[in-house]
């Protein structure tokens, strides 16, 4: 057997916030670990229609002091979506900053409360640019 593709994992700061902007992105939880011995709580989300590559959110009951804050060091989460304007619009409506916004119809940024960048790609070939998509600029960094 080869190797499989199991999880990614991100530490979080606030776990019901962090869970809330992931469910802005369609996962939804698919299973959870609470550990009164180890004072965490894992929380596995996913697509629906992929349960098998969920994401990780590792919460530390007593906090994560001293853990790197910008999380750089982590790269990116990456998401097909069927309509990436539709998407970057939904969690703008919801307060989520686009950090690079999909001017060319096919690739956006977003950070979760935790700064993890998230990488959205449109499925499919690229849309037509559109706006205010196209003449938007880049927010922060990503």
């Amino acid at each position: 057997m080869g190797i499989r593709y199991l999880h990614t994992m991100v530490r979080v700061k606030d776990l019901e916030k962090s869970m809330n902007f992931y469910e802005l992105l369609g996962l939804t939880e698919t299973r959870r670990i609470d550990s009164d011995a180890g004072r965490f709580t894992l929380v596995f989300m996913a697509p629906p229609d992929q349960k098998d590559c969920p994401v990780e959110l590792t919460y530390n009951w007593d906090g994560d002091e001293g853990l790197p804050s910008d999380s750089r060091h982590f790269g990116h989460l990456a998401y097909s979506v069927p309509n990436i304007y539709e998407m970057c619009q939904h969690l703008m409506d919801n307060g989520v900053t686009i950090n690079r916004p999909p001017r060319d119809g096919r690739m956006a940024f977003v950070r979760s409360p935790d700064n993890v960048s998230i990488e959205l790609l449109q499925q499919g070939d690229a849309l037509e640019p559109a706006e205010p998509w196209a003449s938007m600029g880049n927010t922060g960094h990503w």
